[in-house]
C-alpha cells in the first residue's frame, strides 16, 4: 500500500476520535459570548418516547445542536403502535412510513411525533443527552428557542406540535433530562 494511504487512514482515525469522543460539547454560555443570541420563545416540557436518534458532528447547526431526536407522544409513545412505523433520520429531517394498515391514522402519526433539534443548556446536560437511546421514555424540560448570529443566520423553532413538513421541527434548549 502506498505511504500516502497510511497518512490518509491516520487522518481519518484522528477525525473519528475527535468527532465522536474528544470534540468539546457546546456550552451556551460560550456561544452567547461570541455575539450569538439565544432567544427563548416559550417554555417547553414533555414526556417523549425516543423513536430514533441521530448525532451530528459537522455543519453550522451541529455547533449548537449535536443531537436530533425523533420523538413520539400520545399513541406514538406506545411500543405496540410505533413499532408498526418505519422511522429514520437524515440531514436534520425525520421520516416515517408504514407498510400495512397502521393501528392509528396517518394524521395521528404525523401530529404525535416530531424531529427535535436538541441544544444542551450545559455540559452536564450534554453528558446526560449522550446516554439517550432509541425506545427510552424521557422527560425533557427546557425551552423552544431561536438562534441568531451576527452575520444574519438564524434557526427558529416551530411553536406547534401539530405542524408537519419544512420548518416543523422543534429547536429545544434542554435544561434537564429525566428517564422513566
Amino acid at each position: 500500500m502506498p505511504r500516502w494511504m497510511y497518512g490518509l487512514m491516520g487522518f481519518a482515525l484522528i477525525w473519528l476520535v475527535w468527532t465522536n469522543w474528544l470534540k468539546p460539547i457546546p456550552n451556551l454560555t460560550q456561544v452567547t459570548a461570541q455575539d450569538v443570541q439565544i432567544v427563548e420563545l416559550q417554555s417547553y416540557e414533555g414526556i417523549f418516547r425516543v423513536l430514533s436518534r441521530k448525532d451530528y458532528h459537522s455543519g453550522r447547526e451541529a455547533e449548537f445542536s449535536p443531537i436530533d431526536l425523533a420523538v413520539g407522544w400520545g399513541d406514538m409513545a406506545k411500543p405496540d403502535i410505533y413499532k408498526h412505523v418505519d422511522i429514520s433520520q437524515r440531514n436534520r429531517w425525520y421520516y416515517w412510513r408504514v407498510e400495512d394498515q397502521p393501528p392509528i391514522t396517518l394524521r395521528e402519526i404525523a401530529v404525535q411525533s416530531a424531529n427535535m433539534h436538541i441544544v444542551p443548556a450545559s455540559a452536564q446536560v450534554a453528558e446526560q443527552l449522550k446516554k439517550i437511546k432509541k425506545d427510552d421514555l424521557v422527560n425533557l424540560k427546557g425551552a423552544l428557542i431561536e438562534i441568531q448570529t451576527p452575520d444574519g443566520w438564524r434557526w427558529r423553532s416551530s411553536l406547534s406540535r401539530e405542524d408537519t413538513g419544512s420548518g416543523a421541527c422543534e429547536l429545544m434548549r434542554v435544561d434537564s433530562v429525566v428517564w422513566y
